[in-house]
């Protein structure tokens, strides 16, 4: 068992409770993300077993910390807003220069790749004029709610495997954050599984469907991963900061951020 593993999950999991933010992205970061999609992937076939040690403690510590951490997050988010989100910020901006490296940037990148990554990076972050749904609080499920459940978890799972598209900001978009989020806190079993459920699915088919095109096209989905990550970056930002103590707490998120990305890139490289 890759017991280190727990950590990075914890990670994962709490970038996945924030709106914006990307449980892809941090693995991008802890420089795991090939080896993820390998796994996930993997699991789910005859060699499930090669797998298990890698992504058992990985998903103890998303669940982990999903299920201790949803109740903090989101007092952060109400009380402490600009400053959470800015923490996020500054690890997300982190991540680019990581990516890049990774990507052969200067190296790999013509000029119909730069055109791509500007693309996407508009259209991911023209979604912030896009009005979520009216949010659904379910607390009972019935099978219309069963079904709205389980394709948003779908949803919600492909674009945490994607770095830069946030799995909680497809729910918001959906209308059933408050609800998944609202599950976990009060832990609702049947809320839960619905929704797991289709994160399940959601996560064999796109990781299998990004390894593929991270065989054949590499350089191209670097591209859409740079683009989606500077994408997120506009979708994420909170506005500048009121003068006093909020000015200054954001200020030292965002340097935070910062930081913790470069501790984490030079453990990922490790």
């Amino acid at each position: 068992m890759e017991w280190r593993n727990l950590y990075r999950g914890f990670l994962m999991g709490i970038s996945d409770l924030v709106p914006g933010v990307s449980g892809g992205t941090i693995a991008f970061i802890l420089g795991i993300y090939d080896r993820l999609l390998i796994s996930i992937s993997g699991f789910f076939s005859k060699d499930w077993k090669k797998h298990i040690g890698f992504l058992l403690p990985l998903g103890i510590g998303m669940g982990a910390t999903i299920i201790i951490f949803s109740k903090v997050i989101s007092y952060l988010l109400k009380h402490y807003h600009e400053p959470t989100q800015y923490l996020f910020l500054g690890l997300i901006i982190g991540v680019i220069p990581f990516v890049s490296k990774q990507a052969g940037l200067k190296k790999n990148f013509k000029f119909h790749h730069l055109v791509l990554m500007l693309v996407v990076a508009v259209a991911l972050a023209s979604t912030i004029w896009l009005k979520p749904v009216d949010p659904l609080v379910i607390t009972h499920l019935t099978v219309k709610t069963a079904i709205i459940l389980f394709f948003s978890g779908w949803a919600g799972s492909m674009a945490m495997l994607l770095p830069g598209v946030s799995g909680s900001f497809v729910l918001l978009l959906l209308g059933v954050y408050t609800t998944v989020i609202t599950a976990i806190s009060d832990f609702n079993i049947p809320i839960i599984l619905a929704t797991g459920a289709g994160i399940a699915v959601g996560f064999i088919v796109s990781s299998k469907l990004i390894r593929l095109l991270l065989a054949h096209y590499r350089t191209g989905m670097f591209a859409v991963i740079i683009g989606l990550i500077i994408g997120s970056v506009f979708v994420i930002f909170p506005g500048i900061p009121e003068s006093g103590t909020p000015y200054v707490m954001s200020i030292i998120a965002i340097i935070t951020g910062l930081i913790i990305a470069n501790i984490l890139n030079g453990m990922g490289e490790n």
